[in-house]
């Protein structure tokens, strides 16, 4: 093989400045959870729902009836307080972080 004609200076200098603008790796964003769309206020058919099904669970808690009726959790904490004052509702252990309430039964 013949050997290579030599390169001008202005060719060797845009070879140096086009290797450089070499496309980057685009790292991945990683997975990121959906945000929960919870009711911020009652509606009525929540209002009902909460009146009627949540005294018939056995275990109730704060985080429980954020899943469930898809309401915020200050929401959740008012409900239970609606449901403790009307007598629906027992609390179970009252804690800092965490309360847990139960169903009250009837007692003969």
């Amino acid at each position: 093989m013949p050997p290579k004609a030599p390169e001008s200076k202005a060719a060797k200098l845009a070879k140096a400045a086009a290797g450089g603008k070499a496309k980057k790796k685009k790292w991945s964003k990683g997975k990121s959870k959906e945000k929960a769309q919870n009711q911020v206020l009652f509606e009525q058919s929540t209002y009902d729902k909460l009146l009627a099904e949540v005294p018939k669970y056995k275990m109730i808690t704060v985080s429980i009836l954020c899943d469930r009726l898809r309401i915020t959790c200050s929401l959740a904490r008012k409900g239970i307080a609606i449901l403790v004052a009307k007598g629906l509702i027992k609390p179970v252990v009252r804690h800092s972080q965490q309360d847990v309430y139960t169903r009250a039964i009837a007692e003969a």
